[in-house]
């Protein structure tokens, strides 16, 4: 007997995949500001699988123009400081929501530091991360030369969309 495989789309991706137009690019920027981003993969639908979609997203974000990037960057609050009413940046940094004064305090400043450097906030992908294991990414990158740094952002920012990505098209 041979094995049975699903082919079938999830009811998320489904959804998205009949979604209207504007409707789809709102949910789209929502993951990811950069409307190059939105644009492309909007274009490219309907998705047949999950990983179509992140395969999309993955080389949609490889071509970003250093613009596209910046837009996509500002969508983003800085680690420490979610933006209010924004679910989605507060769960990705739930890592510093106990943090201590002193961490807080410690992340602020560096923060400003790295934003007086390279021009943007910094952007790490902090699902999963502890509030110390975002401040020693932030000491260890600050040092890093800005082409380096922004090839770092882009592979942070792909992570973090695939994340979302996988919220939209996994509900049920």
């Amino acid at each position: 007997m041979t094995p049975v495989t699903s082919t079938s789309t999830s009811p998320g991706l489904a959804r998205f995949n009949v979604l209207e137009e504007h409707a789809a690019h709102a949910v789209l920027l929502e993951a990811c500001a950069s409307t190059a981003w939105a644009r492309r993969l909007l274009a490219a639908r309907p998705y047949a699988t999950a990983e179509d979609l992140y395969a999309t997203s993955d080389a949609v974000m490889a071509e970003l123009t250093p613009d596209d990037l910046a837009e996509a960057m500002a969508g983003h609050p800085p680690i420490g400081r979610p933006k209010p009413g924004d679910p989605a940046s507060a769960r990705e940094q739930r890592g510093m929501a106990g943090a201590s004064e002193e961490l807080r305090a410690e992340m602020l400043e560096l923060n400003l530091a790295y934003q007086e450097r390279f021009g943007h906030v910094f952007l790490i992908c902090a699902t999963g991360r502890t509030g110390e294991q975002m401040r020693d990414a932030v000491k260890e990158r600050i040092g890093n030369p800005p082409e380096r740094e922004r090839e770092i952002v882009r592979t942070e920012l792909g992570k973090i969309n695939r994340i979302r990505l996988a919220r939209i098209v996994e509900e049920d």
